[in-house]
């Protein structure tokens, strides 16, 4: 495959605001989604605006080509995969606004789910659709695909919740369906388009019989084909076009806005798991289950039950049951206030009591037992998926049938599976709707695995459509049903369908391939390889999920595309491919390896347990020098030196004129490389202070880790620092600590793991955990330390070698925000409160889960605490952001934007808090403002 493309696109009519990308390395790495589908993008355009979209498609069309709109890429059935032209929605398009006090809100394409529910939350409402994908997928896909969820059904999903949307139509017209007079406007700017439509609408409703089909294709979750019962729904042009694209996968129209009336937020849930002893058992309690308005009822067939029985948290309603032909429902109720659930409750619970479960029901509150209940939902992906063998793919499917057809439909799936040796693979799903899911693993790079899919997928075709159901419910027609579209609906539908698209895009510049295709054969084409590479990441089922939390998303490249890309240079090896295989790894050492932070947000996102840090990790140690290691292994020796010496140097830059320092740091790095030397600036800080001296009372009471960044970094202004904080507070409360000897020479591991320097991260593992095993005498004392990351980093060490040395398994490391406001603020006295406090929390006090605690000792001190929505992972990630500051500039720009707003709107807040050194350090570079520790905030205010 040719490395260098002259895409043919015209620039003076693309515009000077869309950026057109044709590397490889861009290319390839926005190739991939979710699905089981592989096309490589000749180039890919980034728009800014609708009206850089119009641009785009008057490029496309006057060059002869075609495109296809990518966002979130978490779509399951190749809808977003393209070899011509690949427009990224997702870059540009985030805006959210809320109005009507939460009832309405307006959002671009490229925002999450996730994201747009956070900006909704504190008005108590939510979007009605609730994709299990919602971390990642966009409004665009949810919009594009008509997703639904566990809960929404038919009811509260995009065809249902939008109230306008902003249209960008292939001509070139650009529409906005909420204008008053929209329906003039579109008459005025396409009458052909307006007239065709109502001539669509005539032809169908002239037709009883396929009104009646179509009625009754869509009383069920449907997103297979376009959604012609539009046609029967609304009898204008502009309703009729506006919903005829909600489901439509960018086939027809570009969304570049959608406005959505919101649903309800009912706060509260109980949650529980009905076991039946048979399927049927479980089917034919469906209807009076759905009766009782449960918000959710969840199936797990006898396959799922066994995978469950192998989770770590499996609840013990599974774990005590031998399972044989057994099935569970998941069931929640959802209420507004806590007296209307516990009445819902009882009145669920007794009707529970009548049914022949295998086991008593119960119905829980408690935030632990929930989260362990839908782990057995949620974890059968992480369980099933994340165990395929090497080279597979892992493919989720959807179907629907009517409700009473769903037991006989999963018998004779299950039939299916063992026909066609699908071993392992489960069915789960939204019962209630009729809809369920299943998971089988593939390989498609061989004629039998192939010849095996093509034999199920006829098989499941003839199944589903024998009971009266739709082959796509909720993940969208895209590649892999398009096939089969004519089989569901017949030839006069069928023919409809393509009406409205020769219609809508004349010149088919608009996805082709996807929603409609006459060639059978299609969804056997373009199959995604999956090469092996890496054992960290080759796991990796491509979703997604990691990307919207990744702190390098806007400036080089995400996790997903970090593992993908080593997948494309393990397969150009394999073709032989010499030229594309340079040009790949030339660009990835930056964009891959040096700007990743290496913070550990995606491994929280990731559904198979994939921390890309640790690629990234083991590829900087392939490529660290013999002599790197050594010096590296040489400071671990003398840590304690190293850090006075570093801190010493920040005294003394902090003294000389900034820019001189900066210009000495300038030369270093040209000449040595700007992944070794770091760049000073003046937003550093001068020195830290020297390391406690080591003390162990009789009656101490905790273990005090004082991180090693509190000598190499001083504190904001003339604060005293977490650690002199820490032990303040300590005192303060009476608690005696243990201080470790050569407390000095101690460190988390962060600097040589981060930098993939393994020797000098062995030796300061074992020095470490020797000194806290001791100190914390045999691990009957709790280790505290003040820096988040460094406390991450202890947990690290400490889960690498309980193997070797099982007694540290009965150390106990907890950071000191959990230990202060847990053991110290009960006994402290607050003598003076701020009115506002901003909190950066950090990727660290996500992962060991101390956010909470985070956020309880801000409102310790302050009447009002601001976190912000779109706070992130700061990616000063210990030097990286000395290194390379433009990473942290990219990864802090929404947080700090949106800091500044809300600072403003307050006129100032009274301190800026966080939890470890170095992001305090990023975020005052970001925004300007002082960030601290929150306990040294807490330390002044309770003297």
């Amino acid at each position: 495959m040719s490395t260098t493309l002259a895409h043919p696109l015209d620039s003076a009519v693309l515009g000077q605001t869309t950026t057109v990308s044709s590397r490889s390395i861009d290319r390839f790495a926005r190739a991939h989604d979710a699905s089981h589908y592989l096309l490589i993008p000749d180039a890919v355009l980034t728009p800014q605006d609708a009206e850089g979209v119009a641009r785009a498609f008057d490029a496309v069309r006057a060059a002869g080509r075609t495109l296809t709109f990518r966002s979130g890429g978490t779509s399951l059935s190749g809808q977003g995969v393209t070899g011509d032209i690949l427009v990224d929605t997702r870059s540009a398009f985030r805006h959210i606004a809320v109005e009507a006090d939460g009832a309405l809100v307006r959002v671009g394409p490229g925002a999450t789910v996730r994201q747009v529910n956070t900006r909704l939350a504190r008005f108590g409402r939510k979007l009605g659709p609730d994709p299990a994908s919602e971390i990642a997928c966009t409004i665009g896909g949810v919009i594009a695909n008509n997703s639904s969820g566990m809960a929404c059904g038919i009811t509260e999903n995009s065809y249902r919740t939008v109230d306008s949307l902003l249209l960008v139509l292939p001509s070139g017209t650009i529409l906005d369906t909420g204008a008053p007079d929209a329906n003039a406007r579109l008459r005025a700017a396409e009458p052909a388009l307006a007239d065709g439509l109502l001539a669509l609408r005539a032809r169908l409703v002239a037709s009883p019989e396929a009104v009646a089909f179509v009625r009754a294709q869509f009383a069920m979750k449907n997103t297979m084909g376009y959604g012609v019962n539009s046609l029967l729904d609304f009898d204008d042009p502009v309703r009729i076009l506006e919903h005829l694209v909600i489901g439509s996968e960018g086939t027809l129209a570009f969304v570049a806005e959608a406005r959505f009336r919101t649903v309800e937020i009912r706060p509260q849930i109980a949650t529980g798991l009905l076991v039946f002893t048979t399927l049927a058992d479980a089917m034919a309690a469906l209807p009076g289950l759905v009766a009782q308005g449960l918000a959710t009822v969840e199936l797990l067939d006898a396959a799922s039950l066994r995978v469950a029985q192998g989770l770590s948290d499996v609840p013990a309603s599974i774990a005590e049951i031998a399972v044989d032909a057994h099935a569970a429902l998941l069931v929640e109720v959802h209420a507004s206030d806590a007296e209307e659930l516990a009445g819902a409750s009882a009145a669920a619970i007794a009707h529970f009591e009548t049914l022949p479960l295998a086991v008593a029901p119960k119905l829980t509150t408690d935030a632990a037992e929930r989260a362990s209940l839908w782990h057995v939902r949620k974890g059968l992906y992480t369980a099933v998926a994340g165990a395929r063998p090497s080279g597979t793919t892992a493919l989720l499917e959807d179907i629907v049938v009517p409700v009473d057809r769903l037991l006989v439909t999963c018998e004779r799936l299950i039939e299916l599976f063992a026909t066609h040796r699908y071993d392992g693979s489960v069915i789960f799903g939204h019962a209630k709707d009729g809809n369920v899911h299943f998971l089988l693993n593939e390989r498609f790079d061989d004629e039998q695995s192939l010849a095996r899919y093509r034999r199920f997928t006829a098989d499941l075709v003839e199944l589903v459509l024998g009971q009266g159901g739709s082959l796509k419910a909720e993940h969208g027609t895209g590649r892999i049903m398009a096939p089969f579209v004519r089989r569901q609906y017949g030839d006069f539908l069928t023919d409809l369908m393509w009406d409205i698209k020769r219609l809508l895009d004349p010149a088919g510049i608009l996805n082709p391939g996807v929603v409609l295709s006459e060639d059978p054969e299609s969804y056997l084409h373009d199959l995604k390889r999956v090469p092996t590479v890496e054992s960290e990441v080759d796991r990796c089922v491509e979703c997604g999920y990691c990307e919207p939390t990744c702190p390098s998303k806007d400036i080089t490249l995400t996790p997903r595309q970090r593992i993908v890309l080593r997948r494309d240079m393990a397969w150009a090896e394999e073709q032989g491919d010499t030229a594309l295989l340079k040009e790949l790894r030339a660009d990835y050492d930056y964009e891959g390896v040096q700007t990743c932070a290496v913070d550990g947000m995606c491994g929280v996102a990731c559904p198979v347990d994939i921390n890309t840090g640790d690629l990234v990790r083991r590829l900087r140690a392939e490529e660290a020098s013999r002599l790197e290691d050594g010096v590296w292994d040489a400071a671990a020796k003398g840590w304690g030196a190293v850090t006075r010496i570093g801190g010493v140097a920040l005294t003394l830059a902090d003294a000389v004129p900034a820019p001189l320092v900066t210009g000495v740091t300038r030369l270093g790095r040209a000449m040595l490389g700007s992944d070794t030397v770091p760049l000073y600036d003046a937003g550093l800080p001068r020195g830290g202070s020297r390391p406690p001296r080591p003390v162990s009372p009789a009656d101490a009471q905790a273990v005090f880790f004082g991180a090693c960044i509190g000598t190499m970094f001083g504190p904001e202004g003339h604060g005293e620092g977490s650690r002199d904080a820490v032990m303040a507070l300590l005192d303060r409360a009476g608690i005696p600590i243990v201080i470790p000897d050569d407390a000095g020479g101690l460190c988390c591991g962060t600097p040589w793991k981060s930098k993939g320097q393994l020797s000098g991260y062995d030796r300061m593992t074992d020095r470490v955990l020797a000194s806290l095993w001791e100190a914390s005498r045999q691990g009957e004392l709790p280790v505290v330390c003040d820096a988040a990351s460094c406390t991450e980093g202890l947990h690290v060490m400490l889960a690498k070698s309980v193997a070797e040395r099982p007694e540290y398994a009965g150390l106990v490391i907890e950071d000191a925000t959990t230990y202060v406001a847990r053991e110290v603020l009960p006994r402290l006295t607050v003598t003076t409160r701020l009115e506002r406090i901003a909190v950066h929390p950090t990727c660290s006090t996500t992962a060991l889960g101390a956010t909470g605690a985070l956020t309880t000792l801000a409102a310790a001190v302050a009447d009002e605490v601001y976190v912000p929505e779109g706070w992130g992972c700061c990616a000063f990630a210990g030097d990286r952001g000395m290194l390379h500051p433009e990473l942290t500039a990219s990864a802090t720009a929404v947080e700090s934007a949106e800091v500044a707003v809300a600072d403003a709107e307050r006129g100032g807040f009274d301190a800026f808090v966080s939890a470890n050194r170095t992001c305090e350090i990023g975020m005052s570079r970001a925004t300007g403002k002082p960030y601290r520790h929150v306990v040294e905030v807490l330390e002044e205010l309770t003297r």
